[in-house]
Protein backbone atom coordinates (compact mmCIF):
# COMPACT_ATOMS: atom_id res chain seq x y z
CA UNK A 1 0.00 0.00 0.00
CA UNK A 2 1.19 3.43 -0.64
CA UNK A 3 1.21 5.90 1.39
CA UNK A 4 1.78 10.01 0.93
CA UNK A 5 3.03 11.63 4.37
CA UNK A 6 3.22 15.93 4.17
CA UNK A 7 6.60 17.53 5.53
CA UNK A 8 9.09 20.34 5.16
CA UNK A 9 13.16 21.20 4.18
CA UNK A 10 14.13 24.85 5.23
CA UNK A 11 16.08 26.71 2.30
CA UNK A 12 17.46 30.32 3.95
CA UNK A 13 14.41 31.23 6.23
CA UNK A 14 11.36 29.64 3.83
CA UNK A 15 10.48 25.72 3.76
CA UNK A 16 9.46 24.17 0.77
CA UNK A 17 7.03 20.96 0.65
CA UNK A 18 8.78 17.43 0.86
CA UNK A 19 6.65 14.48 0.17
CA UNK A 20 7.62 11.21 2.09
CA UNK A 21 6.18 8.18 0.18
CA UNK A 22 6.11 5.07 1.70
CA UNK A 23 5.27 1.81 -0.59
CA UNK A 24 5.34 -1.67 1.02
CA UNK A 25 5.53 -4.58 -1.14
CA UNK A 26 6.42 -7.85 -2.23
CA UNK A 27 10.78 -8.47 -1.14
CA UNK A 28 12.76 -7.75 2.00
CA UNK A 29 14.47 -5.00 3.46
CA UNK A 30 13.71 -1.11 4.06
CA UNK A 31 15.02 0.98 1.24
CA UNK A 32 15.35 4.90 1.68
CA UNK A 33 15.86 6.96 -1.56
CA UNK A 34 15.18 10.72 -2.78
CA UNK A 35 18.22 12.28 -1.90
CA UNK A 36 18.55 11.82 1.59
CA UNK A 37 21.96 12.96 3.98
CA UNK A 38 23.69 11.14 6.42
CA UNK A 39 21.45 12.43 9.14
CA UNK A 40 18.17 11.46 6.77
CA UNK A 41 19.23 7.67 6.42
CA UNK A 42 20.12 6.96 10.47
CA UNK A 43 16.86 8.00 10.74
CA UNK A 44 15.95 4.30 9.56
CA UNK A 45 17.37 2.48 12.55
CA UNK A 46 15.56 5.19 15.13
CA UNK A 47 12.32 4.67 13.23
CA UNK A 48 12.70 0.74 13.17
CA UNK A 49 13.49 0.84 16.78
CA UNK A 50 10.85 3.49 18.32
CA UNK A 51 8.12 1.85 16.34
CA UNK A 52 8.90 -1.38 17.96
CA UNK A 53 9.08 0.31 21.38
CA UNK A 54 5.80 2.06 21.05
CA UNK A 55 4.38 -2.12 19.91
CA UNK A 56 4.54 -1.73 16.35
CA UNK A 57 5.30 -4.33 14.17
CA UNK A 58 7.74 -3.65 10.96
CA UNK A 59 6.66 -5.84 7.96
CA UNK A 60 8.60 -8.42 6.80
CA UNK A 61 8.33 -7.16 3.38
CA UNK A 62 9.60 -4.10 1.02
CA UNK A 63 9.69 -1.32 2.45
CA UNK A 64 10.33 1.67 -0.11
CA UNK A 65 10.53 5.72 1.21
CA UNK A 66 10.97 8.55 -0.98
CA UNK A 67 11.52 11.70 -0.44
CA UNK A 68 10.21 14.03 -2.89
CA UNK A 69 11.47 16.03 -4.72
CA UNK A 70 14.02 13.51 -5.48
CA UNK A 71 16.50 16.17 -7.10
CA UNK A 72 16.72 18.23 -3.59
CA UNK A 73 18.85 17.48 -0.41
CA UNK A 74 17.44 16.53 2.33
CA UNK A 75 19.23 17.16 5.76
CA UNK A 76 18.25 16.87 9.12
CA UNK A 77 16.00 14.38 11.69
CA UNK A 78 13.01 16.03 11.08
CA UNK A 79 12.25 13.18 8.80
CA UNK A 80 11.36 10.55 11.68
CA UNK A 81 7.91 11.32 12.36
CA UNK A 82 6.51 11.30 8.65
CA UNK A 83 8.69 8.24 8.01
CA UNK A 84 7.54 6.39 11.30
CA UNK A 85 3.95 7.76 10.54
CA UNK A 86 4.12 6.33 6.78
CA UNK A 87 4.87 3.05 7.59
CA UNK A 88 1.97 2.28 10.49
CA UNK A 89 -0.07 3.80 8.02
CA UNK A 90 1.23 2.15 4.83
CA UNK A 91 0.98 -1.12 6.96
CA UNK A 92 -2.77 -0.29 8.25
CA UNK A 93 -1.61 -0.53 11.90
CA UNK A 94 -3.39 2.48 12.58
CA UNK A 95 -6.57 4.58 11.30
CA UNK A 96 -5.39 7.96 10.29
CA UNK A 97 -8.49 9.61 8.00
CA UNK A 98 -6.67 13.20 8.33
CA UNK A 99 -3.07 12.44 7.36
CA UNK A 100 -3.27 14.42 4.34
CA UNK A 101 -4.94 17.25 5.95
CA UNK A 102 -1.52 17.94 8.35
CA UNK A 103 2.17 18.68 7.65
CA UNK A 104 4.11 16.96 10.19
CA UNK A 105 8.17 17.21 11.09
CA UNK A 106 10.07 16.17 14.28
CA UNK A 107 12.88 13.82 15.70
CA UNK A 108 12.00 10.59 17.53
CA UNK A 109 13.88 9.21 20.50
CA UNK A 110 14.08 5.51 20.81
CA UNK A 111 10.96 5.66 23.27
CA UNK A 112 8.95 7.26 20.95
CA UNK A 113 8.96 10.44 22.24
CA UNK A 114 9.01 13.31 19.63
CA UNK A 115 11.92 15.85 19.83
CA UNK A 116 12.23 19.36 18.49
CA UNK A 117 14.20 20.52 15.11
CA UNK A 118 15.32 23.42 13.24
CA UNK A 119 12.61 25.38 11.28
CA UNK A 120 9.79 24.86 13.35
CA UNK A 121 7.88 28.50 12.38
CA UNK A 122 8.80 28.57 8.48
CA UNK A 123 7.71 25.05 8.78
CA UNK A 124 4.15 26.08 10.17
CA UNK A 125 4.04 29.12 7.51
CA UNK A 126 4.66 26.44 4.47
CA UNK A 127 1.48 24.50 5.53
CA UNK A 128 -0.68 28.15 5.82
CA UNK A 129 0.70 29.08 2.29
CA UNK A 130 -0.23 25.15 1.47
CA UNK A 131 -3.58 25.33 2.77
CA UNK A 132 -2.65 22.12 4.91
CA UNK A 133 -5.44 22.30 7.98
CA UNK A 134 -2.82 22.50 10.49
CA UNK A 135 1.19 21.30 11.44
CA UNK A 136 2.14 18.91 14.33
CA UNK A 137 5.61 19.11 15.56
CA UNK A 138 7.18 18.97 18.71
CA UNK A 139 5.94 20.91 21.53
CA UNK A 140 9.15 23.07 21.67
CA UNK A 141 9.03 23.79 17.91
CA UNK A 142 5.52 24.07 17.66
CA UNK A 143 5.94 27.39 20.20
CA UNK A 144 8.06 29.32 18.17
CA UNK A 145 4.55 29.42 15.68
CA UNK A 146 2.28 29.81 18.47
CA UNK A 147 1.27 32.92 17.02
CA UNK A 148 1.34 32.49 13.83
CA UNK A 149 -2.57 33.60 12.42
CA UNK A 150 -4.11 30.73 9.68
CA UNK A 151 -3.25 27.79 10.73
CA UNK A 152 -3.45 25.15 13.70
CA UNK A 153 -0.36 24.52 15.40
CA UNK A 154 -0.24 20.92 17.29
CA UNK A 155 2.98 20.34 19.67
CA UNK A 156 3.32 16.79 20.83
CA UNK A 157 5.53 14.96 23.01
CA UNK A 158 5.14 11.73 21.56
CA UNK A 159 3.89 9.33 18.81
CA UNK A 160 0.27 8.40 20.63
CA UNK A 161 -0.34 11.96 20.65
CA UNK A 162 0.39 12.57 16.69
CA UNK A 163 -1.38 9.22 15.94
CA UNK A 164 -4.64 10.50 18.14
CA UNK A 165 -4.85 13.86 16.41
CA UNK A 166 -4.60 12.30 12.47
CA UNK A 167 -7.05 10.02 13.95
CA UNK A 168 -9.45 12.57 14.44
CA UNK A 169 -10.20 12.09 18.59
CA UNK A 170 -11.62 14.89 19.76
CA UNK A 171 -9.14 14.99 23.13
CA UNK A 172 -6.71 15.71 20.80
CA UNK A 173 -7.62 19.22 20.71
CA UNK A 174 -5.72 19.80 23.69
CA UNK A 175 -2.63 19.41 21.69
CA UNK A 176 -3.00 23.38 20.28
CA UNK A 177 -0.85 25.66 20.89
CA UNK A 178 -2.23 28.44 18.31
CA UNK A 179 -2.47 31.85 20.56
CA UNK A 180 -1.64 30.31 23.64
CA UNK A 181 1.45 32.29 23.84
CA UNK A 182 0.61 35.64 25.10
CA UNK A 183 1.88 38.84 23.78
CA UNK A 184 5.00 40.75 25.39
CA UNK A 185 4.19 43.77 26.80
CA UNK A 186 7.05 44.55 28.81
CA UNK A 187 10.35 45.74 26.78
CA UNK A 188 13.21 44.38 28.36
CA UNK A 189 15.51 46.18 30.70
CA UNK A 190 18.85 47.63 28.64
CA UNK A 191 21.90 46.16 30.75
CA UNK A 192 23.46 49.22 30.51
CA UNK A 193 21.73 52.63 31.07
CA UNK A 194 22.61 56.05 29.36
CA UNK A 195 22.30 56.98 33.29
CA UNK A 196 24.87 54.92 34.08
CA UNK A 197 27.58 56.17 31.68
CA UNK A 198 29.68 59.57 32.94
CA UNK A 199 29.94 62.07 30.53
CA UNK A 200 30.81 61.14 26.97
CA UNK A 201 28.24 63.77 25.65
CA UNK A 202 29.11 63.40 22.14
CA UNK A 203 29.39 59.90 21.86
CA UNK A 204 25.89 59.27 23.40
CA UNK A 205 24.82 62.16 20.77
CA UNK A 206 26.43 59.91 17.91
CA UNK A 207 24.68 56.72 19.69
CA UNK A 208 20.95 57.88 19.79
CA UNK A 209 21.71 59.15 15.60
CA UNK A 210 22.79 55.73 14.37
CA UNK A 211 19.96 54.30 16.58
CA UNK A 212 17.08 56.92 15.35
CA UNK A 213 17.97 56.15 11.69
CA UNK A 214 19.73 52.84 11.73
CA UNK A 215 22.83 54.07 10.98
CA UNK A 216 26.74 51.84 11.21
CA UNK A 217 28.94 53.60 13.50
CA UNK A 218 32.40 53.14 14.68
CA UNK A 219 33.82 54.35 18.03
CA UNK A 220 37.68 54.90 18.52
CA UNK A 221 38.96 55.68 22.06
CA UNK A 222 41.47 54.59 24.28
CA UNK A 223 41.23 51.30 26.87
CA UNK A 224 38.14 52.07 29.35
CA UNK A 225 36.37 55.21 27.61
CA UNK A 226 33.42 53.60 27.49
CA UNK A 227 33.25 51.98 23.56
CA UNK A 228 31.63 49.05 24.99
CA UNK A 229 29.01 50.72 27.68
CA UNK A 230 27.73 52.80 24.81
CA UNK A 231 27.78 49.90 22.63
CA UNK A 232 25.59 47.65 25.09
CA UNK A 233 23.38 51.05 25.91
CA UNK A 234 22.64 51.00 22.10
CA UNK A 235 20.52 48.50 22.50
CA UNK A 236 18.35 50.08 25.44
CA UNK A 237 17.06 53.03 22.92
CA UNK A 238 16.24 51.02 20.08
CA UNK A 239 12.66 51.16 18.98
CA UNK A 240 10.49 47.29 18.99
CA UNK A 241 10.73 45.15 16.18
CA UNK A 242 7.82 46.34 13.82
CA UNK A 243 5.57 42.80 13.09
CA UNK A 244 7.53 42.25 9.69
CA UNK A 245 10.68 42.54 11.49
CA UNK A 246 10.01 40.02 14.01
CA UNK A 247 8.78 37.28 11.86
CA UNK A 248 11.57 37.53 9.51
CA UNK A 249 13.64 37.92 12.68
CA UNK A 250 12.10 35.05 14.45
CA UNK A 251 12.42 32.90 11.56
CA UNK A 252 15.90 33.42 11.43
CA UNK A 253 16.66 31.75 14.94
CA UNK A 254 13.85 29.60 14.13
CA UNK A 255 16.09 27.71 10.79
CA UNK A 256 19.49 28.21 12.74
CA UNK A 257 18.18 26.23 16.27
CA UNK A 258 19.27 29.03 18.45
CA UNK A 259 17.68 31.77 20.76
CA UNK A 260 14.50 30.57 23.15
CA UNK A 261 11.34 30.71 21.01
CA UNK A 262 8.93 29.10 23.71
CA UNK A 263 7.61 32.85 24.34
CA UNK A 264 6.38 33.02 20.59
CA UNK A 265 8.04 35.68 18.46
CA UNK A 266 10.81 37.77 19.47
CA UNK A 267 10.11 41.55 19.93
CA UNK A 268 13.18 42.99 21.26
CA UNK A 269 16.12 44.02 18.37
CA UNK A 270 18.72 41.14 18.92
CA UNK A 271 22.18 42.30 19.82
CA UNK A 272 25.04 39.89 18.83
CA UNK A 273 28.39 40.80 19.97
CA UNK A 274 31.09 37.66 18.40
CA UNK A 275 34.79 38.24 19.02
CA UNK A 276 36.83 39.45 16.80
CA UNK A 277 38.87 36.05 16.06
CA UNK A 278 35.47 34.67 14.99
CA UNK A 279 35.88 32.63 11.39
CA UNK A 280 34.61 33.85 8.14
CA UNK A 281 31.83 31.10 8.34
CA UNK A 282 30.76 32.03 11.97
CA UNK A 283 30.13 35.54 10.82
CA UNK A 284 28.82 35.47 7.40
CA UNK A 285 27.24 32.28 7.17
CA UNK A 286 28.03 28.42 6.13
CA UNK A 287 28.09 25.12 7.31
CA UNK A 288 29.46 21.90 5.63
CA UNK A 289 27.38 19.90 2.78
CA UNK A 290 23.76 21.15 2.46
CA UNK A 291 23.74 22.29 6.35
CA UNK A 292 24.15 26.17 5.33
CA UNK A 293 23.33 28.34 8.23
CA UNK A 294 22.69 32.02 9.20
CA UNK A 295 25.97 33.54 10.46
CA UNK A 296 25.77 37.01 12.82
CA UNK A 297 25.17 39.09 10.58
CA UNK A 298 21.85 37.01 9.88
CA UNK A 299 21.23 36.80 13.39
CA UNK A 300 22.02 40.77 13.88
CA UNK A 301 18.98 41.22 11.45
CA UNK A 302 16.71 44.08 12.69
CA UNK A 303 19.33 44.74 15.25
CA UNK A 304 22.86 45.59 16.19
CA UNK A 305 25.83 43.78 15.46
CA UNK A 306 28.23 45.12 17.41
CA UNK A 307 32.36 44.33 16.92
CA UNK A 308 34.40 45.00 19.48
CA UNK A 309 38.64 45.50 18.29
CA UNK A 310 37.61 45.54 14.76
CA UNK A 311 41.40 46.67 13.80
CA UNK A 312 42.60 43.21 15.25
CA UNK A 313 40.29 41.17 13.33
CA UNK A 314 41.22 39.16 10.32
CA UNK A 315 41.17 41.23 7.07
CA UNK A 316 39.10 38.60 5.16
CA UNK A 317 36.29 38.63 7.18
CA UNK A 318 35.88 42.60 7.80
CA UNK A 319 35.79 42.73 4.14
CA UNK A 320 33.12 40.40 3.84
CA UNK A 321 31.26 42.75 5.52
CA UNK A 322 30.78 44.75 2.99
CA UNK A 323 28.21 43.06 0.97
CA UNK A 324 25.62 42.34 3.94
CA UNK A 325 26.22 46.01 4.85
CA UNK A 326 25.62 47.58 1.29
CA UNK A 327 22.58 45.11 0.15
CA UNK A 328 21.24 44.15 3.54
CA UNK A 329 21.75 40.39 2.91
CA UNK A 330 23.94 37.52 2.75
CA UNK A 331 23.95 35.30 -0.10
CA UNK A 332 26.06 31.53 0.64
CA UNK A 333 26.83 29.54 -2.54
CA UNK A 334 27.58 25.66 -2.27
CA UNK A 335 28.48 23.59 -5.48
CA UNK A 336 24.70 22.53 -5.66
CA UNK A 337 23.20 24.79 -3.10
CA UNK A 338 22.54 28.90 -2.96
CA UNK A 339 20.88 30.32 0.20
CA UNK A 340 20.03 33.22 0.54
CA UNK A 341 19.49 35.62 4.34
CA UNK A 342 18.42 38.72 5.27
CA UNK A 343 21.03 40.90 7.23
CA UNK A 344 19.84 44.30 7.47
CA UNK A 345 22.05 45.23 10.75
CA UNK A 346 23.16 48.05 12.53
CA UNK A 347 26.79 47.56 12.96
CA UNK A 348 29.11 48.94 15.68
CA UNK A 349 31.91 48.47 15.69
CA UNK A 350 35.13 49.14 18.46
CA UNK A 351 38.62 49.94 17.80
CA UNK A 352 41.67 51.88 19.67
CA UNK A 353 42.92 54.62 17.79
CA UNK A 354 46.18 52.87 17.63
CA UNK A 355 48.46 50.25 18.73
CA UNK A 356 49.18 50.93 22.21
CA UNK A 357 45.87 52.29 22.12
CA UNK A 358 46.34 56.19 24.06
CA UNK A 359 46.39 58.04 21.26
CA UNK A 360 45.31 61.21 22.04
CA UNK A 361 45.29 61.20 26.04
CA UNK A 362 48.26 63.42 26.29
CA UNK A 363 52.13 61.77 26.43
CA UNK A 364 50.38 58.71 26.91
CA UNK A 365 51.00 57.29 23.39
CA UNK A 366 54.17 55.71 22.31
CA UNK A 367 53.82 54.69 18.83
CA UNK A 368 54.69 56.06 15.48
CA UNK A 369 53.00 58.36 13.15
CA UNK A 370 53.67 55.40 10.77
CA UNK A 371 52.45 53.30 13.31
CA UNK A 372 48.97 54.74 13.67
CA UNK A 373 48.40 55.16 10.42
CA UNK A 374 49.19 51.65 9.53
CA UNK A 375 46.99 50.32 12.67
CA UNK A 376 43.76 52.39 11.53
CA UNK A 377 44.66 51.04 7.68
CA UNK A 378 43.57 47.32 8.54
CA UNK A 379 40.08 49.01 8.03
CA UNK A 380 39.81 49.59 4.19
CA UNK A 381 38.48 52.64 2.58
CA UNK A 382 35.63 50.80 1.09
CA UNK A 383 34.38 49.30 4.80
CA UNK A 384 34.52 52.71 6.57
CA UNK A 385 32.82 54.24 3.75
CA UNK A 386 29.93 52.69 4.34
CA UNK A 387 30.21 53.28 7.85
CA UNK A 388 28.24 56.66 8.53
CA UNK A 389 29.06 58.13 11.74
CA UNK A 390 32.60 57.71 13.42
CA UNK A 391 32.76 59.09 16.39
CA UNK A 392 36.02 59.81 19.08
CA UNK A 393 35.35 58.17 23.18
CA UNK A 394 38.08 60.14 24.89
CA UNK A 395 38.84 59.20 28.41
CA UNK A 396 36.65 60.05 31.48
CA UNK A 397 37.97 63.26 33.34
CA UNK A 398 38.23 63.92 36.94
CA UNK A 399 36.02 66.87 36.44
CA UNK A 400 32.99 65.14 34.23
CA UNK A 401 33.12 62.67 37.37
CA UNK A 402 32.80 65.03 40.06
CA UNK A 403 30.04 67.09 38.51
CA UNK A 404 27.95 63.33 38.18
CA UNK A 405 25.96 63.69 41.36
CA UNK A 406 25.01 67.56 40.55
CA UNK A 407 24.26 67.05 36.70
CA UNK A 408 22.79 63.72 36.13
CA UNK A 409 23.34 61.78 33.18
CA UNK A 410 19.94 61.35 30.85
CA UNK A 411 18.22 57.90 30.90
CA UNK A 412 17.92 55.74 28.17
CA UNK A 413 14.06 55.47 28.57
CA UNK A 414 13.89 59.75 27.12
CA UNK A 415 16.64 58.97 24.42
CA UNK A 416 14.52 56.06 23.70
CA UNK A 417 11.65 58.18 23.34
CA UNK A 418 13.17 60.61 20.69
CA UNK A 419 14.12 57.46 18.91
CA UNK A 420 11.19 55.95 18.64
CA UNK A 421 9.17 59.39 17.37
CA UNK A 422 12.40 59.81 14.48
CA UNK A 423 11.77 56.62 13.27
CA UNK A 424 8.06 56.98 13.69
CA UNK A 425 8.47 59.86 11.06
CA UNK A 426 10.72 57.70 8.75
CA UNK A 427 8.33 54.74 8.74
CA UNK A 428 5.54 56.97 7.20
CA UNK A 429 8.20 58.60 5.04
CA UNK A 430 9.16 55.06 3.94
CA UNK A 431 5.67 53.83 3.59
CA UNK A 432 5.20 53.09 0.15
CA UNK A 433 8.91 51.82 0.06
CA UNK A 434 10.48 48.26 0.62
CA UNK A 435 12.64 50.16 3.61
CA UNK A 436 12.24 51.28 7.00
CA UNK A 437 14.96 53.51 8.18
CA UNK A 438 17.04 56.61 6.40
CA UNK A 439 19.86 53.88 6.92
CA UNK A 440 18.15 52.04 3.81
CA UNK A 441 17.84 54.35 1.41
CA UNK A 442 19.44 53.95 -2.02
CA UNK A 443 20.81 56.89 -4.21
CA UNK A 444 17.03 56.92 -5.84
CA UNK A 445 15.24 57.44 -2.57
CA UNK A 446 18.02 60.02 -1.27
CA UNK A 447 17.19 62.29 -4.37
CA UNK A 448 13.54 61.72 -3.91
CA UNK A 449 13.45 62.01 0.32
CA UNK A 450 16.43 64.25 1.01
CA UNK A 451 15.87 67.36 -1.10
CA UNK A 452 18.68 70.02 -0.54
CA UNK A 453 18.46 73.72 -0.46
CA UNK A 454 20.87 76.08 -2.57
CA UNK A 455 22.24 76.89 1.02
CA UNK A 456 23.02 72.99 1.79
CA UNK A 457 24.04 71.81 -2.36
CA UNK A 458 26.69 75.36 -1.60
CA UNK A 459 27.87 73.61 2.06
CA UNK A 460 28.47 69.72 0.40
CA UNK A 461 30.35 71.14 -2.27
CA UNK A 462 32.19 73.12 0.18
CA UNK A 463 32.84 69.86 2.16
CA UNK A 464 33.28 68.05 -0.92
CA UNK A 465 36.27 70.15 -2.06
CA UNK A 466 37.82 70.49 1.23
CA UNK A 467 37.47 67.24 2.56
CA UNK A 468 37.70 65.13 -0.61
CA UNK A 469 34.87 62.65 0.49
CA UNK A 470 33.72 59.95 -1.70
CA UNK A 471 30.85 59.93 -3.62
CA UNK A 472 29.42 57.11 -0.89
CA UNK A 473 30.29 58.87 1.62
CA UNK A 474 28.71 62.12 0.06
CA UNK A 475 25.17 60.16 -0.23
CA UNK A 476 25.92 58.91 3.47
CA UNK A 477 26.19 62.39 4.82
CA UNK A 478 22.87 63.39 3.45
CA UNK A 479 21.49 60.14 5.13
CA UNK A 480 22.73 61.21 8.41
CA UNK A 481 21.18 64.72 8.00
CA UNK A 482 18.48 63.91 7.52
CA UNK A 483 18.35 61.23 10.29
CA UNK A 484 19.46 64.53 12.36
CA UNK A 485 16.81 66.41 11.10
CA UNK A 486 13.73 63.91 12.46
CA UNK A 487 15.31 63.92 15.60
CA UNK A 488 14.31 67.92 15.72
CA UNK A 489 11.20 67.19 14.16
CA UNK A 490 12.22 69.20 11.44
CA UNK A 491 10.93 69.12 7.71
CA UNK A 492 13.68 69.68 5.65
CA UNK A 493 17.51 69.01 6.44
CA UNK A 494 19.38 72.53 7.17
CA UNK A 495 22.99 73.85 6.80
CA UNK A 496 23.55 72.95 10.62
CA UNK A 497 22.31 69.25 9.95
CA UNK A 498 25.09 68.56 6.91
CA UNK A 499 27.70 70.45 9.15
CA UNK A 500 26.90 68.17 12.29
CA UNK A 501 26.76 64.97 10.11
CA UNK A 502 30.11 65.70 8.12
CA UNK A 503 31.90 66.10 11.21
CA UNK A 504 31.23 62.24 11.89
CA UNK A 505 33.59 61.49 8.82
CA UNK A 506 36.85 62.87 10.52
CA UNK A 507 38.59 59.65 9.37
CA UNK A 508 38.15 60.55 5.67
CA UNK A 509 40.55 63.47 6.60
CA UNK A 510 43.65 61.38 7.05
CA UNK A 511 44.99 63.31 9.43
CA UNK A 512 44.58 60.55 12.45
Amino acid sequence: MLTHVYGAKCIGIDAIGVTVEVDISLGIGVHLCGLADVAVKESLLRTVTALQSLGYRIPGRKIVINLAPADTHKNGSGYDLPIAIGIIAASEQASMPYLNRYLLMGELGLDGSVRSVPGGLPTAELARKSGFEGCILPLDSAMEAAQLEGIRVYGVHNMAEVIQILSGALEAEEYCVSGTVPQQTEVPQPEIDFADIIGQENAKRGVEIAAAGGHCLILIGSPGSGKSSLAKAMAGIMPPLTMEESLVTSKIYSVAGRGNLRCGLLRSRPFRAPHYSASLPAIIGGGGGDGVFPGEVSLAHSGVLFIDEIAHMPKSVVEALRGPLEDRKVTISRLKTKVEYPASFTLVAASNPCPCGYYGEGDRCTCTPSQRLAYLSRLSGPIMDRIDLQVIVRSISPTAIAARASHPAEPSAAVAARVLKARDIQRLRFFSEPINCNAEMNNRQIERYCKLSPACQETMQDLMSRMSFSMRAYYRIIKVARTIADLEGAEDIAVRHLTEAAGYRFLDRQNV
